[in-house]
């Protein structure tokens, strides 16, 4: 595949499980912006078993939109003649599935996490995790691998010159189980050995003539170390070359494309990493789905990704209810409801998974869902996103008051500088201001953060396009797909009884000011647009803190967004809500007041 030095005219598609979307990018100047987008139903189910199909309708979308010729018998014009065809052609998938992997490691919490990170960071599903110290008798296991036909296998455990024993009796539970891919049958399931060096005849001996055995670096040479890389880039050769390649049309897809077709949470993933390292700021990205909720983090300049693989908004809404309780979805209801008619209504939704609301109230009963689906899919994502566990430090007498230790998780939201959400509850909320406080009652953002939407879900497009043109996807990103929503400011720690929280003196690009005491419990907003700034100093008051210290004041500059600075001086640490019903309802319908997040009346 070769790529030409002068692109002007990209067309990018990303084919999902229901629809496949087409973005067609062209340069205007000297600036990438998005031209149009199209949209068709995927085709690689039953009765069309096509991928090409779909993908095909959607380009044809995007041809009557924009005016260009890009098809030319069912083929794509590479490269442009300025006025038809297109330079490159770059695709991302997540139809008929996904990429679906097991994974093993001797130690469940060390080189069996290690390779669960290797395999979410890559864009996978992981099915499950089997492990030495996993608690399931041989036989369980083996049952289990058979039982799930994943795509393929990630076999990791022990580090460089440690165990051999444990690592050879995980490749005998594969090696009984004599696994079977789940699409096609005529060729053998991908495995891919990550582990001790030492063990690697062995596992040849036992695994080479019942599987494609595949051989890279050991992802935890040491018990310091993780070295993620040559795993995840061999489960991407694979899934384009055994994966893909059994899925109904895609060999023809491969052909059109200008560059490997990539799974749709790892392009995702490796665009929160771009924009980590651009900006050089700690990212939070979450994408909440109908069935899954994915996030993604970067924190010390390191890459997490988690799926949460029971938390979704329509198949998984039940989900949500069973793992959070009626109580917690109930307190961010803002009127009063019966529980019996609550759990009613969340059940009505799993049964009938592709409606939407069609009222204020079932909007406001969804947007609450939303905050415990997101909030238990963080909690989840940072007990996974963690140091490494396992490794072995040497105090010495500076480190007696340092508390911190290995395996701690690396979510630090006090250095968190931007929160991207995606999904369709956030980024079709009817108001932004919605999307933004959904956002910060479930992730409770501490200190100064910046939050902001995907529009449109052009995230995995950009994500491939990163790859082979950063500026163009990187342009793409700031001006068409990304929504600033503005900036949080809010202090941590709390109070028994209310007093004053926040002492705010700030002047405003516009030459306007804001000088206000807000009261603790209270939250705020004040319009800023994005291309505006507020500068000058915010104190936290009576205990409170901003980073800084109790009681310190911070300088700052702020940026804006759509919705503009949002002032939460609800406390953290803990974070609550009244016991008291009425109270409770007060002070809901007050903060939504406040950000006029709904219409008055229905």
């Amino acid at each position: 595949m070769s790529i030409p030095e002068n692109i002007n005219v990209i067309l990018a598609t990303d084919c999902g499980s229901t629809t496949t979307k087409a973005i067609l990018i062209e340069k205007v100047g000297d600036e990438f912006r998005l031209r149009v987008r199209g949209e068709a139903p995927t085709t690689v189910e039953a009765p069309f078993e096509d991928v090409t199909r779909g993908v095909i309708n959607a380009i044809e979308e995007v041809e009557e939109l924009s005016g260009r010729q890009i098809l030319k018998n069912s083929d794509i014009q590479t490269p442009s003649d300025g006025m038809n065809g297109v330079d490159i052609y770059i695709s991302t998938s997540s139809a008929g599935g996904g990429l679906q992997m097991m994974v093993s490691g001797v130690v469940k919490t060390m080189t069996a996490e290690s390779a669960e990170r290797a395999a979410l960071g890559a864009g996978s599903i992981v099915m499950d995790v089997i492990a030495s110290n996993d608690g399931r008798l041989p036989h369980e296991r083996i049952e289990r691998i058979r039982h799930l036909r994943p795509d393929m296998i990630l076999l990791s455990g022990g580090i460089d010159g440690g165990t051999v024993k444990h690592v050879v009796e995980l490749a005998e539970l594969i090696e009984a189980a004599k696994p079977q891919p789940r699409l096609g049958s005529g060729y053998k399931l991908p495995v891919i050995y990550a582990g001790n060096k030492e063990a690697r005849d062995k596992i040849r001996e036992r695994l080479e003539d019942v599987t494609d055995l595949q051989v890279v670096d050991n992802l935890r040479p040491t018990l310091e170390e993780e070295n993620l890389a040559p795993a995840r880039e061999k489960i991407h050769d694979l899934f384009m070359e055994h994966v893909m390649a059994q899925a109904p049309g895609y060999k023809k897809l491969m052909h059109l494309t200008d560059a490997p077709i990539m799974p749709t949470p790892g392009a995702v993933g490796l665009l929160i990493q771009a924009i980590a390292e651009d900006e050089e700021i700690d990212v939070v990205g979450v994408d909440i789905g109908g069935a899954t909720t994915d996030v993604f983090s970067v924190f010390e300049e390191t890459f997490n990704r988690t799926v949460s693989a029971n938390l979704g908004m329509s198949y998984s809404v039940a989900n949500v209810l069973a793992e959070s309780g009626l109580e917690n979805i109930l307190r961010w209801v803002p009127f009063e409801i019966d529980n019996a008619d609550l759990r009613n209504r969340i059940v009505n939704k799993m049964i009938r998974p592709t409606t939407i609301p069609q009222t204020l109230t079932e909007l406001k009963i969804e947007q609450a869902i939303a905050r415990e689906a997101l909030r238990l899919a963080f909690e989840q994502h940072k007990s996974f996103a963690t140091s490494l566990k396992g490794v072995q430090r040497a105090r010495d007498i500076s480190d007696t008051f340092d508390q911190s230790m290995a395996g701690e998780t690396l979510v630090n939201l006090e250095s968190l500088d931007l929160i991207v959400g995606s999904g369709g509850v956030l980024s079709h909320a009817p108001r932004r201001q919605q999307a933004m406080l959904m956002m910060i009652d479930a992730f409770l953002p501490e200190g100064i953060t910046e939050l902001a939407v995907d529009s449109i879900f052009m995230m995995p497009q950009l994500g491939v396009l990163s790859t082979l043109h950063r500026q163009a996807a990187t342009q793409v990103f700031e001006k068409d797909c990304l929504i600033r929503l503005g900036t949080c400011i809010a202090p941590f720690g709390s109070m028994r009884k209310p007093k004053e929280a926040l002492k705010i003196d700030l002047e405003l690009s516009s030459g306007e000011s804001i000088s206000e005491t807000l009261p603790y419990g209270d939250l705020i907003t004040y319009p800023l647009t994005f291309e505006g700034t507020a500068t000058g100093e915010i104190t936290p008051l009576n205990g409170l803190d901003l980073g800084k210290g109790k009681n310190s004041p911070i300088k700052v500059e702020l940026r804006g967004g759509i919705v503009g600075l949002t002032f939460d001086a609800r406390g953290r640490r803990p974070f609550g809500l009244p016991d008291d019903e009425s109270e409770r309802l007060s002070k809901l319908l007050h903060w939504y007041e406040s950000m006029n997040i709904y219409p008055d009346e229905e």
